[in-house]
């Protein structure tokens, strides 16, 4: 197949999860013996059209149109303020790309393309245009909501844009049954909806390839002695991750288990709060935070320094951090409560139990979860061992590229 593939982060610009997710599914794509051509965002500097690992990828510029907005767009994208550069770069960009793709690939160098593929509101809008020009399947991939992300308080264009995007595609596809039932409350056709999980790359996450020293100086670095529990929480500093109540829940485990410490990796704009609570709880001594994005192998290197790994999302699609967790052989405590994919990854029970469920809202839950685990270090590395059969099982990328390319071939005329 020749694939379309539209998403807003891509090597080497990473953010978050998305961006990860679009850089091993499209190389496991073009490993499978198919053609990807990715469309992705311009920061300036980047050239506008390579080949990167099998993948073309085009990168029309940007042009700058944020005080031409204001003079006809909505309350709703007014109220954006200075953000509205960023709506800006994704609206030109989207325009942009849509008409490369269509005048120049298909139009002027004679490509034809069995599938496109748009990510979130971001790519929404090429999506629709690609939809109203061409003839080329669409597929949309929902890996959140605005809904979701905002707790309901969200932008009503961006909202609308995702259900535009919804209504005009062949197909949806999301990252877990709990997103898709949350998408049918929304009024989503769930006949259109299917489901396919993330993955990980399990020979990269690999403890047995993380050197004791290299390991032993990501403790070191944040003062975890040899007989201290490395806590370690990894994802934005957001209010859906959990990663206040996870702070609040420090006094109860501390009690219980005074060598415990809580690592804290990542940047949003909870990191005041993060630390400000900390204070306030007159916990600081056991609660380090590195406000920063690292690259993947520090992140490995965090993960294999842990003990226990605690993801308390409030609101999480699906997350990857877990898998990465596990695939280190780690335990994991992961928000369960809502529409949290993590539910779907992790067995909190039975005889291949490899960590524990709790509600993310409620920092005693949280801290009961993280006791459970480091009431016994023999079954929390039981618990860890588990984990990483379980995603060498379910959750590799060769199985989601697998899957996701059995619904493309199922659009197709």
């Amino acid at each position: 197949m020749r694939i379309g593939f539209f998403v807003w982060e891509y090597p080497p610009k990473l953010v978050g999860g998305l961006g990860t997710y679009a850089d091993y599914i499209t190389r496991e794509f073009v490993g499978l013996g198919h053609d990807v051509t990715v469309f992705t965002l311009n920061s300036g500097e980047l050239k506008t059209r390579e080949v990167m690992k099998g993948v073309e990828v085009h990168r029309p510029k940007n042009v700058d149109a944020s005080n031409v907005f204001p003079m006809f767009v909505t309350e709703d994208l007014k109220k954006w303020g200075t953000n509205i550069r960023f709506f800006n770069d994704i609206f030109i960009h989207n325009n942009l790309s849509a008409a490369k793709f269509i005048n120049e690939l298909i139009k002027k160098e004679g490509h034809c393309f069995d599938a496109v593929c748009v990510h979130d509101w971001l790519s929404s809008i090429s999506g629709i245009i690609i939809k109203n020009e061409t003839k080329v399947p669409v597929v949309f991939h929902v890996h959140s909501t605005e809904f979701g992300r905002s707790g309901g308080h969200g932008s009503g264009v961006v909202s609308h844009l995702e259900s535009a995007a919804g209504k005009a595609a062949d197909r949806v596809i999301t990252v877990s049954h709990a997103m898709r039932e949350d998408l049918t409350r929304h009024g989503w056709p769930k006949s259109k909806i299917s489901v396919v999980w993330n993955g990980i790359d399990p020979k990269r996450y690999d403890p047995k390839k993380c050197r004791k020293e290299d390991v032993e100086k990501v403790r070191e670095k944040y003062g975890v002695r040899k007989d201290e529990s490395m806590l370690f929480f990894l994802g934005r500093l957001t209010w859906v991750k959990g990663v206040r109540n996870l702070v609040q829940a420090m006094p109860s485990i501390l009690r219980e288990y005074p060598k415990a410490k809580l690592v804290i990796l990542g940047k949003g704009e909870q990191q005041n709060d993060v630390t400000e609570t900390a204070s306030r709880l007159g916990i600081s001594d056991k609660v380090v935070s590195c406000f920063e994005f690292i690259p993947e192998e520090e992140r490995i290197l965090h993960y294999a320094a842990s003990d226990v790994c605690i993801f308390p999302s409030i609101y999480e699609p699906f997350g990857i951090v877990s898998l990465e967790a596990m695939s280190m052989a780690k335990p994991v405590v992961v928000g369960a409560h809502g529409v949290v994919g993590f539910r779907e990854q992790v067995l909190p029970s039975g005889p291949d139990q490899n960590g524990i469920h709790v509600n993310g809202g409620d920092s005693a839950d949280i801290a009961w979860g993280v006791k459970q685990v480091l009431k016994d270090s023999q079954r929390a590395k039981k618990w860890g061992a588990n984990a990483r059969k379980h995603i060498l099982q379910y959750f590799t990328w060769t199985k989601a590229a697998e899957q996701t390319l059995e619904i493309y071939k199922d659009v197709q005329p």
